[in-house]
């Protein structure tokens, strides 16, 4: 672990660099990518690396300063705690179901030690749009993602059809204009993992 990583985050009113020239991070970022949940093993961030990531989390464009967004852990017996939640729920909505589809979903909050669900929160009728808020939140999930590889760590976000679920977002406590904009599973990532085919982005340039 290098020097940089020992930072401390600033306090309101401290003088920042306006750029970070970082060749490391731009190899970073043009090699990123997500390692599936099902590759991920112990060990996963201990509390310490928890508190980083989430401070690293948001540090996001935030119009506003309203901190659209809220965390929650899961690690630990409380991945089998809401494991158990989840196979409840989809055996109660899926007659249907197979013990084996059943006990899928009972282990899903075990593919990984940690397990940090992004909340988004935004505050309705408000000057600073919806669409904002909302992707503030997002970008929380790709600085977590960023911030986990940089510390070693493989992660993946991960929304799956319990972040849409209205019964799962009431046991989570999930407030009126509350979502979940994913689920980010940390951990010990493989030495290596297969890039994958990506599409090319669509470039305009406007004339003048």
């Amino acid at each position: 672990m290098n020097q940089d990583q020992h930072a401390e985050f600033p306090a309101p009113g401290d003088a920042l660099p306006s750029s970070h020239p970082s060749p490391e991070t731009l190899t970073l970022l043009k090699q990123r990518r997500s390692t599936p949940a099902i590759s991920l093993s112990e060990p996963g961030p201990d509390e310490s690396q928890i508190r980083d990531l989430i401070g690293i989390a948001a540090r996001v464009p935030d119009h506003g300063k309203l901190a659209p967004w809220r965390f929650i852990i899961f690690e630990g017996a409380a991945r089998t705690s809401f494991g158990n939640i989840l196979a409840k729920i989809f055996a109660a909505k899926n007659s249907d179901a197979s013990q084996e589809m059943i006990d899928f979903e009972r282990t899903r909050f075990e593919r990984a030690p940690v397990i940090i669900a992004v909340i988004s929160n935004v505050l309705e009728k408000h000057k600073v749009p919806t669409w904002e808020q909302e992707m503030s939140a997002g970008a929380a999930c790709q600085n977590m993602l960023i911030g986990a590889s940089a510390m070693g760590f493989g992660a993946q976000w991960l929304s799956e059809w319990y972040a849409f679920d209205p019964d799962i977002k009431d046991m989570m406590g999930l407030r009126s204009g509350e979502r979940i904009a994913g689920f980010i599973y940390i951990g010990t990532a493989p030495e290596t993992i297969q890039e994958r085919p990506r599409p090319q982005p669509h470039i305009g340039r406007w004339k003048a």
